[in-house]
C-alpha cells in the first residue's frame, strides 16, 4: 500500500505561481513512476504529467507544457508540479497518483486532492 497526501494548493492570480507537493508513504520501494492529474467543476479528469521515479523522466501534457515542471525527491519520498504562467482554465482539484506495476498508464493509489483557483 501507498499513501499519497497532497499540499500547497490556494487561490493564486493569473499569471502567478504556485507548487504543489505530494508527500508518498507505505510501500515507496514499489513505485515506477508517479502522475499529476486535474479535475475542473463538471468536467472529466485530465492527466497533467507524469515522471519515471528511478530516471527522473518527464512527460506534459500539451496543456501545461512549458508551463508545468514536475519533479520527485526520493529521498523525501515527495512530487512536486511547479506551475507558472497560471491561467484560469488551470483552475481544477489537481491529483497525485502512483503507478506500482510498472504499467506507466494505470496508477492503483491516489491522493485526496489538493484544490488550485487561478483567478483573471
Amino acid at each position: 500500500q501507498v499513501q499519497l497526501v497532497e499540499s500547497g494548493g490556494g487561490l493564486v492570480q493569473a499569471g502567478g505561481s504556485l507548487r504543489l507537493s505530494c508527500a508518498a508513504s507505505g510501500r515507496t520501494d514499489s513505485l515506477y513512476s508517479m502522475a499529476w492529474f486535474r479535475q475542473a467543476p463538471g468536467k472529466e479528469r485530465e492527466f497533467v504529467a507524469k515522471i519515471s521515479w528511478s530516471r527522473g523522466s518527464p512527460y506534459y501534457a500539451n496543456s501545461v507544457k512549458g508551463r508545468f515542471t514536475i519533479s520527485r525527491d526520493n529521498a523525501k519520498n515527495t512530487l512536486y508540479l511547479q506551475m507558472n504562467s497560471l491561467k484560469p482554465e488551470d483552475t481544477a482539484v489537481y491529483y497525485c497518483a502512483a503507478d506500482t506495476d510498472g504499467s506507466g498508464i494505470t496508477y492503483e493509489y491516489w491522493g485526496q486532492g489538493t484544490q488550485l483557483t487561478v483567478s483573471s
